[in-house]
């Protein structure tokens, strides 16, 4: 079947310059470098079905410990304005500095407020039209446009299109068949619908699947909701992030083409750059800014075994925590209130009416258990992919997108325009964010959302 043969779309369908697919961080962040480089007769179209659009599940949160774990220096939005977020956050009676770590929530509003900024600019600005509806299918209309049915009946077609789809949460390990209906409604297999933390009484038991980030903000917003009972944390290695240091150490420069090409070896060599400063985040803050050129330069194969055998010790190094945030939930541990497992989750079952989360212990074929009253996963995002939205799926089988080879999003050139295999070319087609990770490893972070963001629109600009 060829492309033109995806389906119908009818003509008079309002056709737009640019279309941004998405209504999380990445969708607002290109947004807001079109509104600022696009000529006033240009139109662009923003579509997603999330209500708080640019705010994403992250940075909806109100819980004041729930903070970015990237000092707020650098986390303007715009890279142009290095200083716009810590400048905000003084605009609101936010007393902090560049380097301190600001609330999610602060950063949403701030999202929100630099966007309705830009909108508020009337002359020379481009037209921008939010439509609130899920993209539910697409066509090539011309050979220069592609079209997307929406969800709420409407078609619109656009000369440039950003997919700025970002990932959903890890669906649950295993199925829960063994639990008993009556039981069920106490699997929270989404733990950011925070409304689950009033039902949870004051001495229950809690077992929580996975160890990462999500898991300390799931941790402390129980405390801050007033429970005090044992809190059990499952993973496979039983890692937990890592704090930042109060006083920010000096990145220590690292040149990465001096790096070996095995992920064994490169490991090998960072052990042997910690071990000559006084703060290993230096080589980890060093190696930050060279992390894409890193990946670029792994062979699929090495990418692989990074994926398969270093991923978690890179996480709890590279993706850490505010020091005082750490501080409160170290305490919870030395005092064993949060206790960790590592091991394989094999089943979920009930035993004496309460949840039974049984895993074979790491390292051993020993089958343990864990009782609680209440199951919460926060096993992290979907790795990024295209099997969550039908809209991609769709996409990917008429060859308007390819998978990446290793599960990371779609393929794209190093400009973050999407590859395909077939010569015929409708809209320009882009990726931003989470689904350019095969290609840019790094790419989950405001710090690297932001300027890609910027590029993808001097790109889209550039060729009018």
């Amino acid at each position: 079947m060829s492309r033109r043969a995806l389906g119908s779309f009818r003509e008079n369908a309002l056709i737009y310059d640019v279309i941004v697919v998405g209504s999380g961080f990445s969708a607002i962040a290109v947004t807001c470098n079109l509104i600022e480089q696009l000529p006033a007769s240009a139109k662009v179209a923003v579509v997603g079905d999330d209500p708080g659009f640019g705010r994403g599940t992250a940075y909806r949160t109100e819980l004041y410990l729930h903070r970015l774990n990237v000092p707020a220096g650098r986390m303007s939005l715009l890279p142009h304005q290095p200083d716009d977020f810590v400048d905000w956050l003084k605009r609101h009676g936010r007393l902090m500095q560049a380097g301190d770590f600001a609330s999610r929530s602060d950063y949403g509003l701030y999202v929100r407020d630099t966007l309705a900024r830009l909108l508020r600019k009337r002359d020379g600005r481009c037209r921008v039209d939010f439509i609130k509806a899920k993209a539910a299918g697409c066509v090539e209309r011309y050979s220069s446009t592609l079209a997307f049915h929406l969800g709420n009946g409407d078609e619109i077609a656009g000369r440039n299109v950003v997919l700025c789809l970002g990932v959903g949460n890890a669906s649950l390990p295993v199925d829960p068949d063994g639990v008993p209906p009556s039981l069920r409604s106490r699997i929270i297999e989404n733990p950011w619908r925070l409304s689950w933390l009033r039902r949870v009484a004051s001495s229950d038991a809690v077992c929580i699947l996975g160890s990462g980030l999500t898991m300390i903000d799931q941790v402390l917003a129980l405390r801050a909701h007033g429970h005090s009972g044992r809190i059990d944390v499952l993973s496979r290695r039983g890692l937990a992030p890592l704090g930042h240091a109060r006083e920010l150490p000096a990145p220590l420069p690292i040149d990465v083409e001096a790096l070996p090409d095995t992920i064994s070896e490169i490991l090998k060599s960072l052990r042997g750059k910690s071990r000559t400063v006084a703060d290993w985040r230096g080589v980890m803050d060093g190696l930050r800014p060279a992390t894409q050129a890193l990946w670029q330069r792994l062979s699929s194969k090495e990418r692989s075994r990074f994926l398969r055998h270093a991923l978690p010790w890179w996480n709890i190094h590279r993706h850490r925590v505010a020091p005082d945030v750490f501080d409160k939930f170290e305490k919870l541990v030395s005092d064993g209130i949060v206790r960790f497992h590592a091991g394989f989750l094999k089943s979920l079952g009930a035993q004496e009416g309460r949840l039974l989360a049984s895993y074979r212990v790491r390292a051993t074929p020993q089958i343990a258990g864990i009782n609680a009253d209440w199951l919460v996963n926060c096993t992290g995002m979907e790795r990024a992919g295209i099997s969550h939205s039908p809209l991609l799926k769709e996409m990917s089988r008429f060859q308007l997108i390819v998978p990446d080879p290793l599960g990371l999003g779609i393929q794209v050139n190093a400009a973050s325009e999407v590859t395909a295999p077939s010569e015929i070319s409708p809209a320009r087609l882009f990726a931003v964010g989470a689904l350019t990770a095969g290609q840019f490893w790094e790419i989950t972070a405001v710090p690297d959302i932001r300027v890609q963001a910027k590029a993808v629109a001097e790109e889209i600009v550039s060729r009018g």
